[in-house]
């Protein structure tokens, strides 16, 4: 699966608006991370962006999925795009029975508009995003809400935990929440109970 088509009439630019006064805001670094709630997962760039997730246990929940969504190709090989890479806690923070619906096979396209969700077809380091806010259009083409006029560096309602892994093909950034486009809703185990019973009478 290629990227490219899913960008045709789009050119998922960056409308991010400086705000002066905060330019200055410093980077955000271990300290800040850890009053957000998230601690660094000391993610070291090797290779690809596919092997520099795998290198790491704290992203095993999501190669699995990018597998499942048939994405990890894409992964390894599109260049200078932006991940947002959620680790495994924030995958098990979603609510009960999420994330197996989530990574369920009939739910694969589901899975997929999530995690591509997480892409932005730039490279989008803490130089563009510190003393900025404002959207940026993703892959998806659901638009993620940057802010980095504070001293933490957010993505919707997520803190970016670790900023700037440079993988060879673009810039991972580690978020310590799963991102949802707005029109998405993720079944729970019970609501898909649900539905089986309805369905099967």
């Amino acid at each position: 699966m290629s990227l490219r088509p899913l960008l045709a009439g789009s050119a998922a630019l960056l409308v991010i608006f400086p705000l002066g006064a905060v330019a200055q805001t410093p980077p955000a670094g271990p300290a800040a991370a850890s009053a957000a709630g998230g601690a660094s997962p000391n993610l070291v760039p090797n290779g690809d962006m596919i092997t520099t997730l795998r290198a790491s246990p704290r992203f095993t929940i999501l190669t699995k999925a990018l597998d499942g969504a048939n994405l990890t190709a894409t992964l390894k090989t599109t260049p200078d795009i932006t991940l947002f890479a959620p680790t495994d806690e924030a995958f098990r923070a979603l609510p009960p029975g999420e994330l197996a619906q989530l990574l369920a096979p009939a739910n694969a396209q589901l899975l997929q508009k999530v995690l591509i969700y997480h892409l932005v077809h730039l490279n989008l380091d803490t130089s563009k995003i510190r003393g900025a806010k404002g959207p940026v259009e993703t892959v998806e083409t659901g638009k993620l809400q940057i802010d980095g006029s504070g001293p933490v560096l957010k993505v919707n309602d997520a803190v970016i935990i670790q900023a700037d892994v440079r993988a060879s093909n673009g810039i991972i950034q580690v978020v310590d929440k799963v991102l949802v486009p707005a029109d998405v809703s993720i079944p729970t185990a019970a609501a898909a109970a649900s539905t089986s019973t309805t369905v099967g009478g």
